[in-house]
């Protein structure tokens, strides 16, 4: 049915739990997954009653924001197992759905499979949920796992 899958990680248990998930239906399809981690490509700055201000450089930011990406995608493939093809893909976008509409883009992706993590109430009004964003601008087919 899908022959190529963008499934987004982060490194939190609730893109790891879908991760089985995500193997079997690559398996049971022949499909290729393409894991793509977003990283703000901003340097956050860090303030404390010391200092006015503190941060990095954007350079030294986007190291390592290679290198916590490089980590994710080598745990998200050893949780997919043996058998299942993958690639990765590092997007640097303030706008997490973005990034990862930009990611379906790259890979050419026909499908999104992404978890959600399921925030309800208020939790879900102040925060947003980056699934839905998906979803509402998304052109194609987006899985939501639980």
């Amino acid at each position: 049915m899908f022959k190529r899958l963008l499934v987004p990680v982060d490194g939190s248990g609730v893109s790891s739990k879908s991760l089985k998930k995500v193997a079997a239906l690559s398996k049971a399809d022949g499909a290729a997954v393409t894991l793509v981690y977003v990283s703000d490509p901003m340097p956050p700055m860090v303030y404390s009653d010391s200092t006015m201000g503190y941060g990095i450089s954007q350079k030294e930011h986007a190291k390592v924001c290679e290198v916590y990406a490089k980590d994710v995608f080598k745990k998200a493939t050893a949780a997919l197992g043996a058998g299942v093809k993958t690639n990765s893909l590092h997007i640097a976008n303030s706008n997490l759905a973005e990034g990862i509409l930009d990611g379906a883009k790259k890979a050419k992706a026909d499908v999104i499979v992404m978890a959600s993590h399921k925030r309800t109430g208020i939790r879900s009004m102040l925060l947003g949920s980056e699934t839905h964003e998906v979803i509402v601008h998304a052109t194609l087919p987006v899985l939501v796992l639980g």
